[in-house]
């Protein structure tokens, strides 16, 4: 066996926090978790400056023009280098012309309609997807010198309304070369659900390079002291997607064509698995590869939202889990492209 090189991606860093945006006064809780995340990656007083102003702007759309506004404070990494992310869903009334809500003096609400386009200054990366009556996703990025390109992986998670934590998980390494990504879900929720997919998580990073069934039989073994998971690794080799789960993790495949799922085996992760078996799939270039836990029903269709298959997978994920998450349970969705 050779050598594991793990690599965190950019969006796939432990850690975050979610706000609700209902109130003005919730504004100055986001403003100051994304100063302290920051302070803690390092980002110096410009770049903290700077976040402050993306973080406020963000969190003040949501409470002025969203419905069910949340915002997602987390660290993120790029090889030696860390940032900070935030993560604006609503399920508000969109913006018809999203160009035209990026420059400065432009309103709906009859503010000064700056917010955007302070954003977009600030911002070492931006991205954002609006449907008219469905909702906004923006990701903002702020890092302490140029921005890293786009990832192509990507992952949110969320806790079940009630819960402190969240007990769905992911990571994602390169072994040999190959990206390897992992979703996972603790059996329950709360603080047992949580540890048992951080132990998932550990045993991840820490097994021996190989294809996904190799992964998946030592995460099994390496997590027999918890009450187990859900778990499925894939691997993108040339041309194709290498896929093996136990439990009920959803896997799928998206092109300008076909959604394919993918399979996996009944089981549970550290308890029962009759065998753990690999599936190899064809997977064109620049096609999709989402992930998601059974917190999130299947009956989303990425097309059903113009212009979204070609932005980011923080974007993308955050709203299928936007619109196909539960709030009866933990969720998790994470999108990878070819």
């Amino acid at each position: 066996m050779g050598a594991v090189a793990v690599s965190r991606a950019s969006g796939l860093v432990d850690g975050g926090l979610w706000f609700r945006l209902e109130e003005a006064s919730a504004v100055s809780a986001v403003r100051r978790a994304a100063q302290d995340v920051g302070a803690e990656v390092g980002l110096d007083e410009g770049r903290l400056g700077g976040l402050a102003i993306v973080a406020t702007e963000l969190a003040s759309n949501l409470v002025k023009h969203a419905d069910e506004g949340r915002l997602l404070v987390r660290p993120v990494r790029s090889g030696e280098v860390a940032g900070v992310e935030l993560l604006a869903v609503d399920s508000g009334p969109g913006m018809g012309d999203v160009t035209a809500s990026t420059r400065d003096g432009h309103s709906t609400a009859g503010t000064l309609g700056i917010g955007l386009g302070a954003i977009a200054r600030q911002a070492g990366w931006l991205d954002l997807s609006s449907v008219s009556g469905r909702g906004t996703v923006t990701v903002a990025q702020i890092w302490p010198g140029p921005a890293p390109g786009p990832a192509t992986v990507a992952a949110v998670s969320r806790p079940m309304s009630g819960e402190e934590v969240c007990g769905d998980g992911y990571a994602t390494r390169t072994a040999d070369g190959r990206t390897q990504v992992l979703v996972c879900d603790g059996l329950g929720h709360g603080p047992l659900a949580a540890a048992a997919t951080a132990a998932v998580v550990q045993g991840f990073r820490a097994a021996p390079a190989g294809p996904p069934a190799v992964v998946v039989e030592h995460v099994h073994r390496s997590v027999r002291h918890t009450r187990g998971a859900a778990i499925a690794v894939a691997q993108f080799d040339e041309g194709q997607v290498r896929y093996a789960g136990l439990g009920n993790i959803a896997g799928f495949l998206v092109d300008d064509a076909t959604r394919r799922g993918l399979v996996s085996l009944p089981g549970i992760a550290g308890h029962q698995r009759r065998v753990v078996r690999e599936f190899s799939y064809p997977i064109a270039p620049g096609a999709l590869l989402v992930m998601h836990s059974d917190g999130v029903v299947d009956r989303w269709n990425v097309d059903d939202y113009p212009g979204l298959r070609g932005r980011s997978p923080q974007v993308i994920a955050a709203t299928v889990l936007r619109d196909a998450g539960t709030r009866r349970d933990d969720a998790c969705v994470l999108v990878a492209r070819a």
